[in-house]
């Protein structure tokens, strides 16, 4: 059963608070911290700004690729409520866990099956699972067909080239979230338009379940 979603890759304030005041905000909203690569990045200046406002009913998602201490040094006054880490060993995410008190996603990309068991190895660190495709900052897909039958002790939240438009019902067996970046974004930037059908669409949905 889908409970919510995350939009990620937000970079400016006005999305931001278009996002946070819409009617049916979304549970998590993620922002770039570290991966440069991403033209949804935020630089640490800018991410401070940007992160001064009231969350309202949203929790904040830092999205880390395998980060070093500098940037979780510099994040770690920021108000974010999970860590999302790519690239981290199970040792790696508990010794952050601890140290910074945070709650984490752990983002697994997917090609094949073997990519999928090593969830098992994250059990005891986690408290959100993500998986997403190998795209990284590109919307790419995977086979959502690996990961239907995998039975999870924490709950799920599934990326990787998900549409503003599409059919929600789709998901409903697979995931408790979806996590949407490029496919609410028109010519590289989010686009309001296409993230109020969206987030419009997934309470419909939740109201039918």
């Amino acid at each position: 059963m889908i409970k919510g979603c995350k939009i990620c890759g937000i970079k400016d304030f006005n999305t931001l608070n278009y996002i946070l005041n819409h009617s049916y905000p979304p549970k998590f909203i993620g922002f770039i911290c570290n991966y440069q690569k991403s033209s949804r990045y935020v630089e640490i200046n800018s991410l401070k700004k940007l992160l001064n406002v009231k969350k309202n009913k949203s929790e904040f998602v830092a999205v880390l690729v395998k980060p070093n201490n500098e940037i979780l040094e510099e994040i770690k006054s920021l108000p974010f409520d999970y860590y999302q880490l790519y690239d981290c060993t199970p040792d790696a995410i508990k010794s952050i866990k601890q140290k910074y008190q945070k709650k984490i996603i752990t983002a697994l990309t997917i090609k094949d099956e073997s990519d999928v068991l090593k969830y098992k190895s994250f059990a005891e660190v986690t408290d959100l699972y993500l998986f997403d495709s190998k795209g990284y900052e590109k919307s790419q897909s995977f086979d959502h067909n690996l990961i239907k039958n995998i039975k999870l002790n924490k709950e799920l939240m599934l990326a990787g080239n998900i549409k503003f438009d599409d059919n929600l019902k789709n998901y409903e067996k697979i995931a408790n979230y979806l996590d949407l970046s490029g496919g609410l974004e028109t010519s590289g930037l989010k686009d309001t338009s296409k993230i109020d059908i969206f987030l419009n669409n997934l309470n419909k949905l939740k109201n039918e379940t």
